[in-house]
């Protein structure tokens, strides 16, 4: 009889670990989305929640009308543009945070996470006495006699503002994590080989820093393709993303088809950007 191998036996016991977790999740996540995917097939009668039937309007519906297909499209570009804006601002945070060595990197850290404990709502109100016609950013334009006020509030300029410092952190953390695994040694040797700062960074940091690239854009994207408070209160009801739509379909007109099928769409089409954008980036920097 032969003696069972320890790889075979540690890889059992990782498996009866892990799968217990792994089904509540997959039930968690899967049973949702089917349900979701259901309700969308349903025919919407007002006055009644919805009518079982198995039928596509909801979705021809969608792709038909230019509203929806506008709102989606401004969703992928507030988005995309948010995500470009915090991987910009926060490599060169998570650059110095990685590199500190002082004992106040933990104060750094905790003044990056410490947005985190504020809720986006609370966060959106700020920005909303900031853009304000009478706010801080209007008074400073006067006082520096710049002319009159600035359409500042509900504007797509607001909305990226908003959502890009609610997403800050979570790419300067992600990035943070990453760049710390890059030896220094590294950087140390390509620039004495004779390489600039900025062929250092293009050349080496950012290659080695592409699974945290990677990981932030998905993590950042998807949160600005789902948002809701931050365009509600700073792009106001004419500015209309994703979000706010989904939930006036469910909530303000009771349309749980319709409001099913744009959440389904929603998910889908982030789903397959994100995927679409990793694999242009991988396949640009595996050569």
């Amino acid at each position: 009889m032969r003696a069972e191998r320890p790889g075979a036996s540690r890889g059992l016991a990782a498996a009866a670990l892990v799968t217990p977790a792994s089904l509540i999740v997959a039930g968690g996540l899967l049973v949702p989305i089917a349900i979701l995917f259901r309700y969308s097939l349903n025919r919407f009668v007002p006055g009644r929640l919805m009518v079982e039937a198995v039928t596509a309007e909801n979705y021809v519906k969608f792709f038909t009308d230019p509203f929806y297909l506008t709102v989606l499209v401004r969703t992928f570009r507030v988005a995309a543009v948010c995500t470009v804006l915090c991987l910009v601002l926060g490599f060169p945070l998570a650059y110095v945070l990685a590199r500190t060595r002082t004992r106040w990197k933990s104060v750094l850290i905790m003044l990056v996470v410490l947005p985190l404990f504020v809720g986006n709502a609370v966060r959106a109100a700020g920005w909303m006495v900031m853009f304000g016609g009478k706010g801080l950013l209007n008074a400073l334009l006067a006082w520096l006699g710049l002319g009159a006020r600035a359409p500042l509030m509900y504007t797509e300029a607001a909305v990226i503002v908003g959502i890009t410092a609610v997403n800050l952190p979570f790419m300067v953390l992600t990035l943070q994590s990453v760049v710390e695994g890059i030896d220094p040694s590294v950087e140390e040797a390509a620039l004495t080989l004779g390489a600039g700062p900025l062929q250092v960074f293009r050349r080496v940091i950012l290659p080695l820093a592409m699974p945290g690239v990677l990981a932030g854009t998905i993590l950042v994207f998807i949160l600005g393709m789902n948002a809701y408070a931050t365009p509600v209160l700073l792009g106001g009801p004419r500015f209309q993303l994703m979000g706010p739509v989904v939930y006036g379909q469910f909530v303000g007109l009771n349309n749980w088809p319709f409001g099913a099928a744009l959440s389904f769409v929603l998910m889908t089409a982030t789903l397959l950007l994100t995927v679409a954008s990793n694999v242009i980036v991988q396949r640009r920097y595996r050569r």
